[in-house]
């Protein structure tokens, strides 16, 4: 059933007109405040669950990274349940090189993505169930790999405007 939904959340986020999946940079700060709106609207058709109702969370570390996303409502169990689903299956897809659903959401395919798929064999990714959500944690031990997780998820940081520390932390 969760296969089901995300094909169908990745399938409804491909047929988005053209003009809706291009980023176009030279629009200037409209076609950013355009660019963001479509961001979030893909990005809740392709997650399954409403960006306004968790909070994202990227965290570069000296092996990898952090991707955490938590349901803002302790209460609300049905947001907390797609972020796991999500997750999880976010955490096989990225195992497998697979990275459609992140193009699918920013219109285009994120820095890093090609050295990710290239080397998918030298990074471990694993989902772990938080108490309001969950995580995907990007472990290498290959400086290449490791470099393009780091570009993969600054960009995530721009795209999402979390505000997390794009700079290594020290803790993994």
């Amino acid at each position: 059933m969760k296969a089901l939904v995300v094909a169908t959340a990745l399938l409804s986020a491909a047929t988005l007109p053209l003009s809706a999946q291009d980023h176009s940079s030279h629009c200037g700060s409209g076609g950013q405040a355009d660019h963001h709106a479509q961001v979030d609207k893909r990005g809740d058709q392709v997650m399954g669950f409403d960006h306004d109702k968790t909070t994202h969370a990227f965290r570069l570390t000296p092996r990898g990274g952090v991707i955490e996303v938590a349901a803002n409502d302790r209460k609300d169990t049905e947001t907390r349940d797609a972020i796991r689903g999500h997750l999880e299956h976010i955490a096989k897809m990225f195992a497998e090189g697979d990275f459609d659903a992140p193009m699918l959401i920013h219109g285009q395919e994120p820095p890093g993505v090609d050295v990710m798929k290239r080397d998918r064999a030298k990074i471990t990714w694993e989902y772990e169930e938080t108490n309001m959500g969950g995580r995907v944690v990007a472990r290498t031990d290959d400086a290449a790999a490791r470099d393009a997780i780091h570009e993969f998820l600054r960009f995530q940081i721009e795209e999402h405007r979390t505000g997390d520390s794009e700079e290594e932390s020290k803790e993994e």
